[in-house]
């Protein structure tokens, strides 16, 4: 497949990703306090699938492994936020049923299969088990999520889930320089600002648009998408 709609892909599946994650960081601000607002988990189901797709194509183990490991979890998630009946029912068996079609895929596929991901020439050794640790450091965050959120009975994003963010981030990001991965480069450099704030936001420091207050208009036209966003 050419290159260039193959790299177009995985920016458009980091693109949502990165959406969701700054609609999070959006409302979390408003509130002074880490949101899981559901828009996050609906982004992040369609955003996996795409991801998914790029890591086939790319014959890259490690992002395979991730969105295999944490695609169900977006869906507990929406269970739990009482979202996932709200969703249309054909949507719902498509989300179900892409896993099956991408397993069969790998299994039977002729060039793009389990065999060309995991002996892919391009990725040494080394850099296949930094990378592969670094996806499962980034995606071990949302099965603590999902077990945190077990336990609280409600979707929630846990300040475990920001710092396990920070890590693996850190780690992916510098598996993406000798991979020359674009994709991963620039999500992964953008996405650090945002897992750091969460941080702080869990450690008691004021959201951004506290500030606003003195700004009627503004503060306005904050609150009115924030309240937007569910």
């Amino acid at each position: 497949m050419n290159s260039y709609l193959v790299i177009s892909l995985g920016f458009f599946a980091q693109l949502l990703f990165f959406a969701r994650t700054i609609i999070q960081w959006f409302k979390s601000e408003k509130a002074g306090e880490v949101i899981s607002p559901v828009i996050f988990w609906q982004i992040s189901l369609l955003a996996s699938v795409i991801m998914l797709t790029y890591g086939i194509l790319r014959n890259d183990f490690s992002i395979v492994l991730g969105q295999i490991l944490v695609y169900s979890v977006y869906i507990r998630n929406l269970q739990l936020k009482n979202a996932w009946k709200k969703i249309h029912f054909l949507f719902r068996i498509l989300v179900i049923i892409i896993p099956v079609i991408y397993v069969l895929w790998l299994i039977f596929g002729e060039k793009y299969n389990f065999s060309s991901i995991l002996k892919n020439e391009d990725v040494p050794l080394y850099l296949l088990i930094w990378g592969t640790a670094g996806q499962v450091i980034f995606t071990s965050r949302f099965l603590y999520q999902w077990i945190y959120s077990e336990f609280k009975n409600d979707s929630v994003l846990p300040l475990g889930f920001w710092i396990l963010s920070t890590i693996g981030s850190l780690m992916i990001f510098t598996y993406s320089i000798p991979r020359m991965d674009p994709v991963l480069f620039v999500a992964h450099s953008l996405g650090f600002f945002i897992y750091t704030r969460n941080i702080l936001l869990y450690y008691g420091k004021r959201g951004l648009f506290s500030r606003l207050a003195k700004i009627p208009l503004l503060d306005k036209l904050v609150t009115k998408i924030s309240d937007r966003i569910r």
